[in-house]
Parts: C-alpha cells; structure tokens; sequence
C-alpha cells in the first residue's frame, strides 16, 4: 500500500514547498483538489514537478463538468511529460456544494455532470493517442479527422495513457460501471437514503472482487481510499491502516484539507506510517 497525502488548497508556491518536503520524507504521492474558484492545481502541480523527481502528483479531483476535455488532455499531457510521467488524474463530476451557486452558468444537474464525465473520461482516453477520431456525444462533439495531425500535441510519457482515477460511490452501479473504464477508484459509499458514509475494509473487498470480475482493462488498478489517521496512538493507527492494506487498498490518502502550511509541513516530515504487521 502507498502513502500519499491530500495537500490544503494554497498556493503554488506552498504546494511545490510541501511536495518537496514530502518527497524528502519518503511519501509516494501528493494530490490537489480543484475547487469551483480556486488557484489551479495543474500549474501548483507543474510548480512541484519542477522541484521533485520521484513523488507522484495528482488531481483529487479534477470535477470534469466544469473543464472542456482537451483542455485537461492539453494540461495533463503537458504535466506528464514535465514531470517524466509522474502525472495521475482523479475526475469526478465536481462537489456542487462547495460553492457553485456563485456560478450560476455552471451544470448542477447530477444526471447531466455524469454524463458530461463519462463523456470526458472517453474523450481523454482517446485524445492521448494522439490518433485522429470523430466523437458524437451528447455533450461534447470532436473531429479530429479535420486536424492536420501536425498540429496535435506529443503522446503523454504515460502509455497507453496518464492513469484515471474517478469517484466510485459504492454500491450504485453506473457509478461502478464508470470505474470499470478507469485505472483506480476514489472509493465513496451512499447509503439507501443517498446519505454518505464511511466506506469500511468489507466494501473494498466487494469493490475488489467486484472489479477483478468485470473489469476488461488490462491496465493495474488502484483502490484509494482517503482519510485521517495522524491524530491516532501509533498502534491504532498501524492496525487501522494494516486492515485497509489487507482488504486490497492500494492507496492511502491522508487528508491534510484545512491544515495551514506550517502544520502540513510538520506532518509531511514526521514520516510515512511503518507498517510492521
């Protein structure tokens, strides 16, 4: 299981400071959300691709309804290949609640923001080919058979594409049929009512077994399930962490949301949790 972390919207600048200080403390990953308004975490993740060389970068998420999809292929190649292919993407179709009313144009519908994601997740896989194609949807219209090929941009370093993780609320089925298409999930749980709640070790097995079962995809595939375990006795949280590595978690993301930089930075260098067990 890797350890990656949820770095506190800021700054460009904090987060290329903060990936560099994780990176030097042995963590595998650090991510950046994308709000409505906010600074724009490619160009903060390109300013941390110039300054690490081994720690993965990635969106948690990148809420595609609000984003033409080539111009997050346009973006997501240029990060790739500036950070040598450390790039992962994580979509979703966007937290309304986190003030989207200030924008009235925008999509709310969740209907539509699903179907705008699927769209741009089919979008995306294509246009890192960098093959031409016609594309028909419901909300996006592509033909590129009408570009002169001299005009695309390079493939990404990542083949045969930059890894996409997307949001699964488990156990709705179009929603885990979308992760079927995807290199990992995001894993989010609903209850009856649509209520959300805590995704548990027994869910990422199912998720697991439910994957191994249907997916067609060749491609490796991460189960991400995030949190906050920093606050607990070291041995709790060892045997909390070594019970979501042992239901077949592949990503831990330690959630540093609302931490200011000094206090994100202190938690960055007190080191990757050791699992012994």
């Amino acid at each position: 299981m890797k350890f990656g972390v949820e770095l506190p919207y800021s700054s460009a600048r904090s987060t290329a400071k903060l990936c560099q200080i994780a990176e030097a403390s042995g963590w595998d990953g650090c991510f950046m959300g994308d709000a409505i308004w906010c600074e724009d975490p490619m160009i903060a993740l390109a300013a941390a691709a110039m300054v690490t060389q081994r720690i993965r970068l990635g969106t948690l998420i990148i809420p595609m309804p609000l984003r033409r999809p080539w111009k997050v292929a346009s973006e997501s190649v240029a990060l790739d290949r500036l950070s040598d292919g450390r790039l992962i993407l994580g979509l979703g179709a966007g937290a309304v609640w986190m003030g989207w009313e200030s924008f009235p144009d925008e999509m709310t519908d969740t209907r539509v923001r699903a179907e705008m994601l699927d769209e741009g997740i089919d979008i995306l896989t294509l246009l890192y080919q960098r093959k031409p194609f016609d594309y028909a949807g419901k909300h996006f219209h592509l033909k590129l058979t009408l570009l002169d090929e001299m005009h695309y941009p390079p493939r990404p370093v990542q083949q045969p594409r930059i890894p996409l993780w997307v949001v699964g609320i488990w156990p709705r089925p179009k929603s885990m049929q979308r992760v079927l298409k995807c290199d990992g999930v995001v894993l989010e749980k609903r209850n009856a009512e649509g209520q959300a709640t805590n995704v548990t070790p027994a869910d990422v097995r199912e998720v697991e077994a439910f994957v191994q079962a249907q997916r067609t995809l060749a491609s490796p595939f991460d189960i991400v399930v995030q949190g906050k375990s920093a606050h607990l006795p070291p041995t709790q949280r060892q045997e909390m962490l070594l019970e979501w590595q042992a239901a077949g978690v592949t990503w831990w993301i330690e959630d540093l949301i609302g931490l200011s930089e000094t206090e994100a930075a202190a938690l960055l260098q007190s080191g990757v949790p050791q699992l012994t067990g």
